[in-house]
């Protein structure tokens, strides 16, 4: 049972993670099915595409595109899943649609995505909690590293280009390597920020 030219991924855990642990104790913050941030991003490898040469194997664990395991209402108002369900609690996943996959308990980016860590902002002029439009790099590729750009460093990004993800209780920015247009100099007081939300999750690890 093989795809040509996808993936075949099952969630870990449910579809959907709609709970946060406050004192050992499950608070369900989400009932509904429309929010994407509350669906699953984790999932294991269940096959992987016969024409497609790739570093991802058969059991790996990895990070998807949020529509993935989404589900949906239609004109009708009936549920419905994705159009990338397969069956059985499986999906088709195409190798874009693979953000990162982990061997031996390390997280490794696939193609050009990269994940950049949010900062505090410390001018006591702006009232943003969050400096806008820079982070600092966690996880690179080898085309931000051709450039000169590596993990630890202080990037800026594009507009539009922060989409969400937790990993290892730790919030990221995802994006790609076009989306980093500059490397700062450091001063030494990039704070970076991990809401209380994400460190109580029951995300990605």
């Amino acid at each position: 049972m093989k795809s040509i030219f996808q993936f075949i991924v099952k969630p870990i855990g449910n579809r959907y993670n709609n709970e946060i642990n406050i004192e050992d104790k499950a608070l369900i913050i989400n009932a509904g099915i429309e929010d994407h941030k509350f669906v699953n991003r984790l999932a294991e490898v269940i096959e992987v595409p016969a024409a497609i040469k790739t570093p991802i194997k058969k059991g790996d664990k990895v990070i998807v595109h949020f529509n993935l395991f989404r589900r949906w209402y239609d004109i009708k108002g009936n549920e419905k899943n994705s159009n990338k369900y397969f069956k059985d609690d499986m999906y088709f996943a195409s190798s874009e649609q693979i953000y990162m996959y982990q061997k031996q308990n390390k997280w490794y980016t696939n193609y050009d995505y990269c994940f950049v860590k949010p900062i505090l902002e410390t001018s006591n002029l702006k009232g943003d909690k969050l400096k806008s439009l820079r982070g600092i790099l966690k996880y690179g590729n080898s085309s931000l590293e051709a450039m000169g750009v590596n993990p630890g460093d202080y990037v800026g990004f594009k507009p539009g280009s922060e989409f969400e993800f937790v990993v290892n209780k730790e919030l990221f920015y995802c994006m790609k390597s076009n989306d980093i247009v500059v490397k700062h100099e450091r001063k030494g007081n990039e704070t970076e920020y991990n809401p209380s939300w994400a460190e109580s999750s029951r995300g990605i690890n």
